[in-house]
């Protein structure tokens, strides 16, 4: 018997979305058999399908009236009784708000990045921001009736993307290996190409291991840089689809990356990460699981604004510095 209808929205990035899986987890260990239904962008219905937490993935492109149109008259025809919102923006705000779900769950002024937007909400949720995003969400879940505020995640990667991936590395004379993800959602929080570079001739000095580029659209000048960077090591840049890229950070012995979407994304699949933070900060937007080691200078000042230019505290942090990470964490494996 079903115990009732949630409408889950969360419409990107990635690492968003990796950040909400735990919250929705608590949500279904706590509502066994409900309906929960996953509204996002379609660029992203794989990513949740893997994560079997939800019934159905239902997707919208907020900026096509038509399919927009089509979206609410579905979700008013199936009658949800609540609606939490995970990412707090106008755009996913108004979807529940105009397809009149009665109880719209989101989070309150303190904490949306865009002005005016709980206003569409009938419950505010207050939660401390220094938190990471993925207990700030967990908050959201309690708010709609979860016991527990978060839960365990497990992603299914097809097989056939593992073949694919494993097939393209072996072309390369690739077995085991170590990903470098260079790129981010903004340049300002990205470590230098050339230090990737630099890193992956070290990687295969001294532990014998060739390094795979993950490459993401409009990415492909840093990747340039990090392979021209390599030398002798022949970095190897790849791109896949989204199945390709979960498989291959998968199946990395570990991954380096700054704040972005696949190093959460490789931390939720349970691979070793090192990630090199800048402006960011790593105790709201760090690897969840915690599943390797967080570089950060100490003198970091925290800000989310966009910036074109490698943030000066990114600088502070060494070729030597990661690579001291790796043999810490490979020594203790």
């Amino acid at each position: 018997m079903t115990e009732t209808r949630f409408l889950v929205v969360r419409l990107g990035s990635l690492g968003d979305i990796v950040h909400a899986f735990p919250a929705v987890s608590g949500l279904r260990n706590s509502f066994p058999n409900a309906e929960i239904i996953w509204l996002t962008h379609p660029k992203w219905e794989f990513l949740v399908k893997t994560s079997g937490l939800v019934t159905e993935v239902w997707t919208v492109e907020t900026r096509n009236w038509s399919n927009l149109r089509e979206v609410l008259r579905r979700i008013r025809k199936y009658r949800f009784e609540t609606a939490i919102d995970y990412q707090g923006l106008w755009k996913s705000a108004a979807i529940p708000f105009l397809a009149r779900v009665p109880r719209r769950i989101g989070f309150s002024s303190e904490t949306v990045r865009e002005a005016g937007v709980p206003l569409l909400y009938t419950d505010r949720v207050r939660v401390s921001t220094n938190g990471h995003v993925a207990d700030q969400n967990g908050e959201l879940s309690v708010r709609g009736g979860a016991r527990i505020p978060i839960g365990g995640v497990t992603l299914q990667v097809p097989t056939e993307d593992e073949k694919v991936v494993r097939a393209r590395l072996a072309q390369e004379g690739i077995d085991d290996y170590i990903v470098l993800s260079p790129g981010g959602g903004w340049r300002s929080k990205c470590w230098p190409a050339q230090r990737y570079g630099s890193l992956a001739e070290r990687i295969l000095e001294e532990f014998g291991l060739r390094s795979v580029i993950n490459v993401g659209p409009g990415e492909e000048d840093l990747a340039a840089q990090l392979v021209n960077a390599s030398g002798n090591a022949r970095a190897v840049p790849f791109t896949g689809s989204l199945g390709q890229l979960m498989a291959l950070l998968k199946n990395a012995t570990e991954v380096v990356a700054g704040d972005t979407g696949p190093l959460h994304l490789a931390d939720a699949l349970g691979t070793r990460v090192v990630a090199i933070f800048g402006p960011t900060d790593p105790a709201r937007n760090g690897p969840y699981r915690r599943s390797g080691v967080v570089l950060r200078w100490e003198g970091s000042t925290t800000t989310y604004k966009r910036g074109a230019e490698t943030d000066e505290s990114l600088l502070h942090i060494s070729v030597e510095e990661v690579l001291s990470a790796l043999r810490g964490m490979r020594g203790a494996a």
